[in-house]
């Protein structure tokens, strides 16, 4: 009796460490997408006021929960029941990825004119109602973002069993959603904290001002430096997904660094798909005005 009730716990620890070494890896594997979710989670949570930064900032996070209480068990019944269908959506995501990282390059060389939205003189009511469009709309980025990382963690655990893929997928999401939103409060406080630096920094004390003035200037740099990472990243993880899983493309650029081939498909299958858009959208405006 005691020995079976011993031989359970073994077996669960041998689950849990399998599940831990398991989950580094998926996190490796995932961690090409934060780059692009802090860059987007920032954008998103500023341009508010201070007092509403942080609530804001809930609101996304919470629904980034909600989004992956939703995702997690679909992606479970799928790899249970239908897993064959999971390299596909990977794929799919793939495709997604490689057109985001092509399209923010493709803007950056050929950017388009920014409505720029004026909040000062809307009404209370009207403000809360823009509040809540610009929740909705990073709840709705989120929710492609994490149908990428969970597909992504998922696909690196296709061949584990299921109990396995529940805590490492699951552990993954969490933790990329706490980690992406708690590093994204700090993110859009830092100018906050350097104007207050600021305010009460006097003659005796020009390193606090010194220091604010670097913290209010640092934010829009580290957007733009983590939005360019983000897009690196999106572009090496798309191309990673082809090379991985189309043979005959592996062998073709075996001769070249991984790193090199994978950015290189990404960015190219980016350029392919970005093309098809533009000729799409190209084609329905024509329709539209004809």
């Amino acid at each position: 009796m005691s020995v079976g009730f011993f031989a359970v716990f073994d077996d669960i620890a041998m689950l849990l460490d399998d599940a831990a070494a398991m989950s580094k890896i998926a996190t490796k594997k995932a961690a090409g997408l934060l780059g692009d979710d802090l860059a987007v989670g920032a954008e998103k949570a500023s341009g508010f006021s201070a007092s509403r930064e942080l609530p804001v900032l809930w609101a996304i996070t919470k629904g980034s929960f909600k989004n992956k209480l939703i995702i997690l068990p679909i992606a479970f019944l799928l790899s249970a029941f239908a897993s064959w269908i999971i390299i596909p959506i990977l794929m799919l995501g793939g495709l997604y990825l490689a057109f985001e990282g092509a399209e923010k390059i493709y803007e950056y060389f050929v950017p388009h004119k920014k409505i720029k939205e004026h909040t000062d003189s809307l009404s209370q009511e009207e403000f809360l109602a823009y509040e809540a469009k610009k929740v909705k709309s990073a709840i709705v980025t989120d929710f492609i973002l994490s149908i990428e990382i969970i597909v992504i963690v998922l696909g690196t655990v296709l061949e584990k069993s299921l109990p396995i893929q529940i805590i490492v997928v699951s552990f993954v999401a969490v933790l990329a959603t706490i980690g992406v939103y708690g590093f994204v409060a700090l993110l859009v406080r830092m100018d906050d904290v350097g104007l207050k630096l600021i305010a009460i920094a006097d003659d005796n004390r020009k390193f606090l001002k010194r220091l604010g003035q670097i913290l209010v200037a640092a934010l829009p740099k580290v957007i733009k430096v983590l939005t360019v990472v983000g897009t690196l990243a999106m572009l090496l993880v798309a191309g990673g997904i082809f090379v991985h899983n189309l043979e005959p493309l592996h062998h073709a650029l075996a001769f070249m660094p991984s790193f090199l081939a994978e950015l290189l498909t990404g960015f190219i299958v980016g350029l392919l798909v970005l093309t098809v858009e533009k000729l799409v959208m190209k084609l329905f405006h024509k329709r539209a005005h004809a």
